[in-house]
């Protein structure tokens, strides 16, 4: 969807792509100090328990190690869980590394090893003997939901479980046609290409820079202060390049907490970098069991829906995310129950991972939509549009917009969904069963829950610079940034600078939700039409108009006016006269009034082909569509990259990632690339995406919708679909791996 601007609409390439290809874009473990010290961490042997004894000796006299950290010499640190709070964790108590000698998940960090090189602290760590005295322990959900339980304080941000409507047993009871089934979703590891890292300089009188994989600087910054003790101005974080992160980077991570520490133990500056096994001790996409049940007339309508689910999460604190909502506002429906709960396990807490809650919530519900279509005798695109609804049912609010309905019908056009057989393993080629799914997808459309500010500049030099404090961690954000300026003043995107993730600029939350786009773009619209008002102000100086004389404002890159020489001077020229650079800083606000007047959501449509070797069970993805409504389009370039990626990770989540757990000990046993499957080139079919249309103006200033998190959802269920359409099977447990497929 292009604009017909200059810049807004056009599939412009990422402007920081030389930099990445070039080497030029330092992450965080690739920045240098003087006389820079590495750490190495020594993980938990067990899953639960106490420790001991620690014997160091053999570390320390090992050439080139320094120094050995654990809870028994660590430095001062905050004592209280609550100095450990960040600005998006769940409701609990936070974990604090080093903090004492109790273990509470399997490869807890225990000790830090620091030496002169990377070698002598990852060797050192070898060294380190550790006594313990286990405790028994429960990694399997399946026995934890023995005993399952509500969150007693909601999770801010994350809307809880609406409160059910109608009369569901009774409406499913008197239903001619129903389903009901169990559901198993299998835990997630982010395992994006960046390893977690950190690499903290020390500049004297406890001032440090700490470069650091992370989605929000400004929030590790304030976890940093907190925890160790440091003035919030000697303590500037960096997070300029994030190599993938996918909602790991959300919560400060262990690293950049025993990085910090070392450095403050040493005065030194100190660089850890977890190892790809330590990243599975961070955080997960949750396991769920989830049960869901409708109910439908002869026509297919819905009369009952009844969407419950138990999903893991830590001992000590409450992850919390939107599950099962979705079955209450997809489809047209009066009797609708949900249940919510969690169960505790000993593991690290779990965190948010692309799509949270909808990721697992409406996969469960698209596939029971399509049980639902072959119980009913309906095609599974015409059940959906037969009960499409325009308002969220379960706030009871309008929506701002929905074109979902053109997600439909122009990925079925393109799809070629009305050649499809109804029948299961009625199309074939050859050896292989050819199987064609659909789902529908929805997710929130969020703007910032807190103000968001961006600072413009024109320089002396005829740039123009964006500066925000938001995190860029692939999604595209440098680039349409850069365009929504150029866009302003009329100026090529090749003239904007723009930088991002860094403390030191204007506040910015977390990366996280969507919300960038719509948030951080509007607050550089906004700062763009301030700068223009200075910009003019600063011309009226230089020739010395006063009251109404002389009207001027900016056109493209210039002051106009009739009173001026040539009715028209450069911008350039003013900023030279005025004898330096010209800024204004945009906020964007959220607005609270107008949420709770209408609800706003992204939708898609996702149609996948899949080909199942008859006698081998080899599944493979041919092709997906994916059709998404996402209001104004930035930049359809790089907003079809997001969905690209989100199928492709649909694709691992429906066929190939799990986290394999030995329950015996508590650990995850495939904490590696080898083991840890995820899509190949081989794996990925071929992938379309289309924007359909969408003008929605009551959404966020700019009319935008976040496009990170729609691309994954709905691509499971349309793949598990097609499963079912090419075999006969309903494999109701992801991911749908061989197995699971012939012993079905």
């Amino acid at each position: 969807m292009a604009d017909g601007g200059m810049a807004i609409g056009k599939p412009i390439s990422r402007i920081d792509g030389s930099k990445k290809v070039t080497g030029q874009a330092l992450y965080a473990a690739e920045y240098d100090a003087p006389g820079l010290l590495h750490a190495a961490v020594v993980s938990s042997r067990i899953a639960k328990g106490k420790i001991i004894a620690i014997d160091a000796i053999e570390a320390l006299a090992l050439p080139g190690v320094i120094a050995v950290l654990t809870h028994e010499n660590r430095p001062h640190v905050a004592a209280f869980r609550y100095a450990y709070k960040d600005t998006v964790g769940p409701p609990g108590g936070p974990f604090k590394p080093l903090h004492d000698g109790k273990i509470r998940f399997a490869d807890q960090p225990v000790a830090v090893v620091i030496g002169e090189n990377y070698e002598a602290a990852r060797d050192g760590a070898a060294l380190v003997r550790i006594t313990y005295e286990e405790e028994a322990f429960e990694t399997d959900l399946d026995v934890a939901k023995a005993e399952p339980f509500k969150p007693k304080l909601p999770r801010i941000g994350v809307k809880p479980a609406p409160k059910s409507r109608g009369d569901f047993d009774a409406a499913f009871a008197a239903a001619a046609i129903k389903i009901s089934a169990a559901y198993e979703t299998a835990a997630q590891h982010h395992n994006a290409m960046e390893l977690f890292a950190t690499t903290v300089v020390w500049e004297g009188e406890d001032k440090i820079t700490v470069y650091d994989k992370t989605q929000g600087s400004q929030n590790v910054q304030l976890y940093l202060k907190q925890a160790l003790g440091f003035k919030l101005k000697n303590v500037r974080v960096v997070n300029a390049f994030v190599g993938g992160a996918f909602g790991s980077g959300l919560r400060p991570a262990h690293s950049a907490f025993l990085a910090t520490l070392a450095a403050k133990h040493l005065k030194r500056s100190v660089r850890l970098v977890l190892t790809r096994a330590q990243m599975f001790s961070i955080t997960y996409r949750a396991d769920t069991r989830q049960e869901i049940a409708l109910a439908c007339d002869a026509d297919g309508r819905l009369l009952a829906v009844r969407h419950a689910c138990v999903a893991a999460t830590s001992k000590n604190e409450d992850q919390q995310e939107t599950v099962v909502n979705w079955a209450g506002l997809a489809y047209a429906c009066e009797n609708v129950a949900f249940d919510y709960q969690l169960a505790r396990v000993d593991t690290p807490t779990p965190g948010d991972m692309r799509a949270p809650g909808a990721a697992v919530g409406v996969h469960v519900l698209e596939c029971a939509m399509d049980e639902l279509a072959y119980a009913a005798g309906i095609d599974p695109l015409e059940l959906r549009l037969r009960n499409w609804v325009e308002h969220d049912q379960n706030d009871n609010l309008p929506l701002t917009s929905k074109a979902q309905k053109a997600c439909y019908a122009q990925a079925a056009q393109r799809f070629g969904w009305s050649e499809r057989s109804f029948g299961p393993r009625t199309m074939r080629d050859g050896q292989d069963l050819i199987g064609w799914g659909m789902a529908g997808g929805v997710w929130d459309a969020f703007v910032a829950p807190v103000p968001t500010r961006a600072r413009v500049t024109w320089r002396r030099d005829g740039r123009l610079e964006v500066a925000a404090a938001a995190s860029d961690i692939g999604t595209g954000t440098y680039t349409i940034l850069a365009q929504i300026a150029a866009e302003a003043f009329g100026v090529p995107v090749e003239q904007v600078e723009v930088w991002l993730g860094d403390s030191t600029l204007p506040f910015n939350p977390v990366e996280g939700g969507s919300w960038m786009a719509a948030s951080t773009g509007a607050a550089v619209a906004r700062a763009c039409d301030k700068l223009k008002v200075a910009l003019v102000k600063a011309a009226r100086k230089q020739f010395k108009l006063r009251g109404r004389k002389g009207a001027l404002s900016v056109s493209r890159d210039a002051v106009i006016g009739e009173a001026l020489p040539s009715r028209a001077v450069s911008l350039n020229e003013i900023v030279t006269a005025a004898g330096q650079d010209i800024t204004a800083t945009g906020t964007t606000l959220p607005d609270l009034a107008g949420q709770r007047k209408h609800a706003s959501y992204v939708h898609s449509a996702v149609f996948a082909e899949v080909r199942v070797d008859e006698d081998l069970g080899v599944i493979r993805v041919k092709r997906i569509v994916s059709a998404i409504a996402a209001g104004r389009i930035l930049n359809p370039k790089t907003a079809g990259s997001q969905i690209i990626g989100g199928v492709v990770m649909g694709i691992g989540q429906a066929l190939h990632e799990e986290a394999q757990t030995d329950h015996r000990f508590g650990k995850v046993m495939n904490h590696s690339f080898q083991d840890y499957h995820i899509p190949a080139n081989a794996d990925v079919g071929a992938i379309e995406v289309i924007f359909v249309q969408e003008h929605d103006p009551d959404v966020s200033p700019l009319g935008v919708k976040g496009v990170g998190e729609i691309g994954l959802v709905g691509v499971t269920a349309a793949i598990a679909n097609a499963v079912f359409h090419a075999t006969g099977k309903r494999i109701r447990s992801t991911p749908i791996t061989i197995d699971k497929l012939i012993s079905a």
